[in-house]
């Protein structure tokens, strides 16, 4: 196909994993559907064709939004890949069903997945979804959508224009290693130009756990990353303070003390997204350039789903080119690797050279059971 003739062509979406009526559910997990129906649309080259959700009326409901007169729902995914055929599916279920869908699409033939993320609980999941997608010649992407968002790209152009000189270290603070991990070790891979990581060290506590999509994670962790380069990357997790007068069952309200912050220190300077004690991410510099912290003017995505919507755009323009997309599983298994990785450090309480091998569970799902 030429490129002239690729960009007439319109593209056969299908969607597994509708969620709940929009009207009903946020911005979390299988209700990041409708934000990638709304990128297909946007494209103007993409027509919604399937629907699967096990919950019949959510998926006519996502249709009848979504799509239009020929749209066809499924309550089984297998039999809308057979009867649809789509081009394009976007996975957007709960991490455990991740690799038997993506492994079905590349089987039946499908040109891209866009997954949600995490990639998997286990790292044994991860590794095959992509080797699938490789043997089929499927073009795999996950939803790390933050690197679309304006305060990231906006951060990663001043550590690129040599604003903080040369970068040595990229602290982040998140909830836990795995479901916000995902985006923050992803990150990293970003800010240091996708340079290898050659080893973590890291160290969790699961004497109280937390859980998200029904993984269970540590309460609390950290992790250190060397990168061939010699940047570092040093991840806290879980640290939490008082929120509130007590619940009625006797609990304590709590909230992130740092939330999800991230700071680039460099020889010359250090950058701050998502200042201290905020949730939205903002961007502020120190350097020689000016006296005190300076917002510089943030480019990007200003929502997570205009930053949704380019993954989508950009995921398309890669079918039509060629070109490796930004949210590409050569990088989505990169962050999840360090995932399971500080999760096998803080189980044989050693450092992990990278590649990782010997590992195909979730090693901090093995120190809970041992427990």
């Amino acid at each position: 196909m030429t490129s002239a003739k690729a960009s007439d062509h319109t593209y056969r979406v299908a969607v597994i994993g509708a969620g709940r009526p929009r009207s009903q559910t946020g911005a979390t997990g299988f209700g990041m559907s409708h934000a990638h129906a709304k990128g297909y649309t946007a494209t103007g080259r993409c027509r919604l064709v399937a629907v699967a959700d096990v919950v019949a009326d959510n998926a006519t409901a996502f249709a009848h939004e979504h799509g239009d007169a020929e749209t066809v729902t499924f309550t089984d995914y297998h039999e809308m890949l057979a009867s649809a055929k789509p081009e394009v599916v976007s996975i957007c279920t709960w991490p455990h069903l991740h690799a038997e869908m993506v492994i079905a699409c590349a089987q039946a033939g499908v040109r891209a997945i866009h997954c949600e993320k995490p990639m998997a609980p286990t790292w044994g999941e991860a590794r095959r979804m992509a080797e699938a997608c490789a043997t089929s010649g499927t073009q795999l992407t996950f939803n790390h959508q933050r690197r679309f968002e304006a305060p990231y790209r906006t951060a990663r152009s001043l550590v690129r224009a040599g604003a903080i000189g040369e970068l040595v270290q990229v602290e982040l603070a998140c909830s836990n290693l795995f479901d916000w991990g995902t985006h923050w070790f992803d990150m990293l891979f970003f800010y240091v130009g996708e340079t290898p990581a050659s080893w973590v060290i890291a160290q969790t506590d699961t004497q109280t756990l937390t859980s998200a999509f029904a993984v269970n994670m540590e309460n609390q962790g950290i992790a250190l990353v060397g990168f061939e380069s010699g940047v570092r990357g040093f991840m806290t997790t879980g640290d939490t303070v008082p929120d509130g007068a007590p619940r009625a069952d006797g609990t304590q309200p709590r909230r992130e003390a740092l939330g999800a912050m991230q700071r680039l220190v460099g020889t010359a300077g250090v950058i701050e997204v998502g200042v201290r004690g905020t949730y939205n991410a903002k961007v502020r510099i120190l350097n020689g350039d000016a006296p005190g912290w300076q917002e510089p003017p943030l480019a990007g995505a200003d929502h997570f789903e205009d930053a949704i919507g380019a993954g989508v755009a950009d995921l398309i323009a890669c079918l039509d080119n060629g070109h490796e997309p930004e949210l590409s599983v050569h990088k989505a298994i990169r962050g999840t690797e360090l995932i399971f990785a500080s999760y096998e450090s803080s189980r044989t309480h050693s450092r992990i050279a990278l590649p990782l091998t010997g590992v195909d569970g979730n090693p901090l799902h093995e120190i809970i059971a041992s427990r």
